[in-house]
């Protein structure tokens, strides 16, 4: 357990970039004017920008830092429409046909990821696999029945199963069939290239901080330079900008990890994900010398609230032991996800005064099915064609039930989290950081986030998100400052790593 843990003191690193090798971008270094500004490297964002230039249009793809570099890239890379227990809660909120599309819309999501992988010939470990939903508990069995009885009303080709081709005691699990899984960054490379090749222009560390509506729509960039379009697509995670649309107030951020293990016992195959908490998410994948490695993934919690994120990569590994034993942990890394309110995405235009800004977010953790299914949806709607599943993504949709609802207890938690960090004042100083520490600290009276290097340097913040003022907390398991009520989180110096905060933290000097 000890040489397994030491895994862990190396910074997180997804295993997919361990494979392939990404092509670089430069900076954006001049005003251009393109038919559409995406601004996003992501899945949304790079596979709109690959339709879109396939199409015909001009497109600007940019990217604050490296392309795939966000949740995109740190996830399990499960191309599924089984989304956890959704579909008996979606029928009961929204109605069997709203639920029957939202399932129809991810499922061509994943036969066009399909259909390109084959017309294309990607070589991407692309496998088809049955998905697993199972249960633990006599209460999540009753859950998954129900589940399984949407399933059929939905005609999901499916199955209630007792046990599972792993070695893990259940009550029983729903299958959904012929689901996929694969590499994401092998295939994302070709749709990348393809851009390129249809004429698209790429520019990496290009942050963009605002947007002017004048008769183009304009990106403005931090260094000051501007892209003129007829459109912009916002595929930031969080929206930079908001345009009065309250997307921080309409979403909440979760953190999940992930850790990839060289396992004793042989997968056999499949995806697994538990319906309880703590998550667990299972499914198999090759390393860089073609070795089998099992990736298992979960316990998410809201950002920036929770105990010590170190102890949720344990809390996987002891699982992974129990399960399969581990011989050894090759890669640990965390991804963040936003949940709207109705935990349907939010994808169309920012609101309906900015027919022009086109948004996608919200993916609930599912970006593989619903990130593709957003850049069909956007490329239509700038190309003049008609989509059947538009509609039922607009972000200007609210509904009473469960909107409101989830509305209030999110911003009851947000005004909790911020009156919780005014008052928490800590006695730990500068000087009491150990090398490769992070911790909450008092300096001149005031509360300040202090993080020592392996090498001795000690870089210290203001813990205040300069989104609305609520105080960060420290993320061990990243050696991040992570912002319990909208999500926002920066690195050691401060620089921001995701929104809704533009602002860097702040830095404070102390002599030791």
């Amino acid at each position: 357990m000890d040489t397994q843990h030491q895994a862990f003191n190396q910074a997180p690193e997804p295993l997919w970039r361990e494979t392939v090798q990404l092509p670089t971008f430069p900076k954006l270094s001049e005003n251009i004017k393109p038919d559409v500004t995406v601004v996003g490297g992501g899945i949304a964002g790079i596979t709109t920008a690959h339709l879109l230039s396939t199409g015909g249009k001009k497109v600007a793809l940019i990217d604050a830092g490296r392309l795939l570099n966000g949740t995109t890239g740190h996830t399990t890379a499960k191309i599924t429409a089984q989304h956890g227990l959704i579909y008996d809660e979606l029928i009961n909120h929204f109605g069997e046909e709203f639920t029957k599309s939202y399932f129809e819309g991810n499922s061509k999501a994943l036969s066009f990821m399909e259909g390109t992988i084959e017309s294309g010939q990607i070589d991407c470990d692309y496998q088809v696999q049955d998905a697993y939903l199972y249960s633990t508990t006599d209460m999540y069995k009753k859950k998954i029945e129900k589940e399984f009885e949407a399933y059929q009303k939905l005609g999901i080709d499916s199955e209630l199963v007792e046990a599972l081709p792993i070695d893990l005691p259940v009550k029983n699990a729903v299958v959904m069939k012929k689901q996929a899984q694969f590499h994401p960054l092998k295939y994302f490379k070709v749709l990348i290239d393809g851009i390129i090749n249809n004429g698209g222009q790429i520019f990496e560390g290009t942050l963009a901080t605002t947007i002017n509506e004048n008769d183009r729509t304009q990106v403005v960039t931090e260094d000051g330079y501007h892209l003129d379009s007829e459109y912009v697509v916002i595929a930031t995670h969080f929206p930079f900008y908001d345009g009065m649309g309250v997307y921080f107030a309409r979403m909440k951020a979760d953190r999940s990890y992930t850790i990839a293990a060289k396992t004793r016992k042989t997968f056999p195959g499949g995806m697994y994900l538990s319906a309880e908490d703590p998550t667990r998410s299972l499914r198999s994948t090759f390393g860089a010398d073609g070795e089998e490695l099992v990736l298992i993934g979960g316990d998410n919690h809201k950002t920036g609230q929770g105990t010590d994120t170190m102890n949720h990569y344990r809390a996987l590994e002891d699982f992974g032991n129990d399960v399969f034993g581990i011989d050894e942990i090759k890669h640990h890394w965390s991804a963040q996800d936003l949940i709207t309110i109705d935990k349907i995405p939010y994808i169309g235009p920012l609101t309906e005064k900015h027919p022009s800004i086109l948004v996608a977010t919200g993916f609930r953790k599912w970006g593989m099915t619903l990130g593709t299914l957003a850049g069909q949806i956007l490329s239509d709607h700038i190309l003049g064609n008609h989509n059947l599943y538009r509609d039922l993504f607009k972000p200007s949709r609210f509904k009473a039930d469960p909107g409101i609802k989830h509305l209030a207890k999110e911003n009851a938690n947000v005004a909790a989290q911020l009156i919780k960090g005014k008052l928490d004042m800590p006695t730990k100083r500068a000087e009491d950081l150990k090398k490769g520490e992070g911790a909450v600290i008092l300096v001149n009276g005031k509360r300040c986030g202090g993080y020592r290097d392996e090498n001795g340097k000690l870089s210290i913040v203001d813990t205040t998100c300069t989104h609305l003022g609520c105080e960060c907390a420290w993320n061990h398991g990243d050696r991040t400052w992570d912002c319990p009520c909208h999500g926002s989180r920066f690195a050691t110096d401060g620089s921001v790593i995701e929104g809704p905060a533009k602002k860097p933290l702040s830095t404070v000097d102390a002599k030791e």
